[in-house]
């Protein structure tokens, strides 16, 4: 830290923080929510974590053959964040299947978002 960002701590902590993350549009509710190679238990896996926006990207892209642009507006996204979502997703599923490990869809249905306990 130089010695006029010193004299103010805000800067530095401002300057290294990162940018705030939009909230996604997600609709997609998976009924599967976990995928493993055939005959290998479970106690023998890795696992990747699919996250909800990254298979809401593939389910958009890839399954409704939405183009990139048309998708990231329907998750309230630039296309650029979508590319990069889509991309982790991409890398995520080539190495369950390449290194054999199970791929855990990480959903957190709607209906419990947000809820306070009552």
């Amino acid at each position: 830290m130089s010695k006029a960002n010193a004299a103010c701590p805000y800067f530095f902590y401002k300057e290294n923080m990162p940018r705030p993350k939009i909230k996604r549009i997600l609709k997609f509710e998976p009924d599967v929510t976990y995928f493993k190679p055939r005959g290998v238990p479970m106690r023998y896996l890795e696992e990747v974590e699919i996250k909800p926006d990254e298979v809401e990207a593939l389910k958009l892209h890839d399954v409704d053959g939405l183009p990139q642009t048309e998708a990231a507006e329907k998750m309230g996204i630039s296309q650029p964040t979508f590319a990069r979502i889509l991309n982790r997703a991409y890398r995520k599923v080539a190495q369950a299947l390449i290194q054999g490990r199970a791929i855990k869809l990480d959903f957190v249905p709607p209906s419990s978002e947000g809820k306070k306990d009552e």
